[in-house]
């Protein structure tokens, strides 16, 4: 018996059985439930239906897709997917749009948050050390900044909340190899607006090869790579809480984030320093590298604006 063989492929997706199956599916027959919900889904699932019928889905390559669903799953890899699809961008292309919409104008340019944010991080006025002196190979890195208003004003008392990865590209807390709260902290600045922090710098990093974020980028043609960066939450009453990274600049990855995270403005350059003079009067023997990041804060009374917004982190109660 010869197979059957199709050659045109089926369009089902506009017939009322599917569209009335649609409705069943998300739940639009039942009065319970959440109606925002259903209609979310019902969009996203129309959108995936008519995805299989527009480009002839087999049933192999739809379990092929459902594999990778599982894996990243279990390695809890969709925070690492979601910014390298540019989701993340996406959502700061909306709140930067929302803020011109409500005037909010100036101040220093966001960008994402990333999923390794650990909330608890120690807190001090002024100045912190933030690594704990266990990499002996790292370069020093002295990292200071003003917060201002948009008017150039100093804001005492601001929270510059910081957090980098170690000189092998990992973060504490998800690297159990590193003491709690390596290179995570969170400064006050002084009656002038300033931070200070000794810490080490930062490298950049790439997704495992054989994890399955890496696998979808595979798919794509695109690498895993993000640049040496340094992550920021900072906020003070009455103004717009920042979420913001600086990328340093030469690094080979600096305009080309997987992450999709780099703004022009963010990339700040690192300087040398072999003075020994300047290395003393900061506490620090033999030669270190300086970052300087200033931050300006836009004003708003919105008290939802002045705070980050609401999402799943690590050790944090939502």
């Amino acid at each position: 018996m010869n197979k059957l063989t199709t050659t045109t492929p089926v369009r089902i997706f506009d017939t009322p059985e599917v569209q009335d199956f649609l409705n069943t599916v998300a739940g639009f027959d039942k009065n319970g439930g959440d109606e925002r919900a259903k209609e979310i889904l019902h969009r996203l699932l129309s959108d995936l239906y008519k995805l299989i019928d527009d480009y002839d889905v087999t049933p192999e390559e739809f379990w092929a897709g459902i594999s990778v669903l599982n894996a990243l799953g279990a390695g809890t890899q969709f925070g690492l997917l979601a910014p390298g699809l540019g989701f993340d961008h996406y959502l700061d292309m909306r709140m930067d749009a929302e803020d011109a919409a409500r005037g909010l104008q100036g101040g220093t340019p966001r960008t994402i948050e990333g999923p390794l944010y650990v909330a608890g991080a120690p807190e001090s006025e002024g100045q912190a050390r933030m690594d704990d002196g266990s990499d002996t190979q790292a370069e020093v890195m002295w990292l200071t900044g003003q917060v201002r208003d948009t008017s150039g004003q100093p804001i005492a008392g601001a929270k510059v909340e910081i957090w980098h990865a170690d000189s092998k590209g990992n973060y504490s807390f998800f690297d159990p190899s590193q003491s709690d709260y390596h290179l995570r902290r969170s400064i006050f600045t002084d009656a002038d607006g300033r931070y200070r922090a000794r810490s080490i710098i930062p490298s950049g990093y790439g997704c495992p090869p054989d994890s399955p974020t890496q696998q979808v980028l595979d798919l794509l043609g695109r690498h895993g790579q993000r640049p040496a960066h340094i992550h920021f939450f900072i906020s003070a009453p009455g103004h717009k809480h920042l979420t913001t990274q600086i990328n340093l600049a030469g690094d080979p990855y600096t305009f080309d984030d997987f992450a999709f995270a780099t703004r022009e403005e963010l990339v700040v350059d690192a300087s040398r320093i072999d003075d020994q003079a300047e290395a003393s009067a900061r506490g620090i023997e033999g030669p270190f590298t300086e970052v300087v990041f200033d931050i300006e804060l836009a004003a708003t009374s919105d008290e939802a604006l002045q705070a980050r917004h609401r999402r799943p982190r690590a050790l944090e109660d939502v």
